[in-house]
């Protein structure tokens, strides 16, 4: 009589990544984020997971939740599990896709840093094909398919690469210039900004520290939408200078008053460990480093 051989396991793969995930980030909402989904699919898995095992691997509270004395003992061999997954699958992706480099960076310095490089380097790096995924923030190195990141950072750390500081001043179209011509002037203006960043109070705390300003206009999530409403006269725009120099340099913004500040900020690039020695990787990097 014939037996059929054992399933290895019968716990769910996604149960158990949501459990992984839960532990090494301390919550269901922060795990819900990184897989996108969520917090109550979380919460769903981690309880099939639980009723699975026939224990508890997270003690529940009003203001979050705590793993377990048994949770907390599997945390870390989960953590190296799943490392070693993602690990195989950007081994898979390289050798697939051998020429392939991906890039990931925020949303602003995709569109109006990165992309008006992309013919330069596509022309330069040919046949290495550039791939570009936009992101707020810099994922976990240990946990993504990029190759090389591409971020503002206050401060380099070790494996950085500086490729631009950034300064911030007032810009706006040539025809509402003559209306702004002094700091002034900004306290009747609509001043348009990007509603993540604080570059006004920045801006305003340098050039008009004696002069309380505080800036009145509309704010939005992307800021290539406050460029383009710079570009089209319905405001002044607080502007990063390396992502508004194209329409600088073309006259379709200008500065009226000049006065440029230091944001503190850095445009920089770094591989991915797993990256580091990738030559096609490096000459992406490289040719970054020349376009900046």
């Amino acid at each position: 009589m014939p037996i059929d051989t054992p399933t290895r396991h019968t716990l769910q793969l996604n149960a158990l990544r949501a459990f992984e995930a839960s532990a090494r980030l301390g919550g269901f909402a922060r795990a819900a984020h990184e897989l996108k989904v969520t917090p109550g699919a979380i919460a769903a898995l981690i309880k099939t997971l639980e009723t699975q095992c026939g224990a508890a691997l997270f003690e529940r509270h009003a203001k979050g939740v705590r793993l377990t004395p048994l949770g907390d003992s599997v945390k870390a061999q989960f953590t190296e599990a799943f490392d070693a997954v993602e690990e195989a699958a950007r081994t898979l992706r390289r050798l697939a896709a051998p020429q392939r480099v991906h890039v990931v960076t925020s949303p602003a310095l995709a569109q109006l840093w990165l992309g008006p490089r992309l013919p330069r380097l596509t022309q330069l790096l040919a046949p290495i094909e550039i791939s570009v995924t936009a992101m707020d923030e810099p994922p976990n190195l240990k946990r993504s398919p990029f190759d090389l990141c591409l971020f503002y950072v206050d401060r380099l750390e070790r494996g950085q690469r500086k490729l631009a500081d950034e300064d911030i001043l007032p810009v706006c179209s040539p025809a509402l210039a003559a209306q702004v011509s002094s700091p002034q002037d900004l306290a009747g203006a609509c001043c348009i900004q990007d509603v993540g960043w604080q570059d006004w109070d920045v801006w305003s705390a340098a050039a008009m520290p004696d002069a309380p300003f505080a800036a009145r206009g509309p704010g939005f999530s992307l800021y290539s939408i406050a460029v383009q409403q710079a570009l089209l006269g319905a405001g002044v725009l607080i502007g990063r200078r390396t992502l508004v120099r194209p329409f600088l340099d073309s006259g379709e913004l200008v500065a009226p008053m000049g006065r440029s500040v230091p944001l503190g900020l850095t445009i920089a690039a770094w591989r991915l460990p797993s990256a580091g020695s990738n030559p096609r990787v490096v000459a992406v990097e490289e040719a970054l480093s020349q376009l900046a």
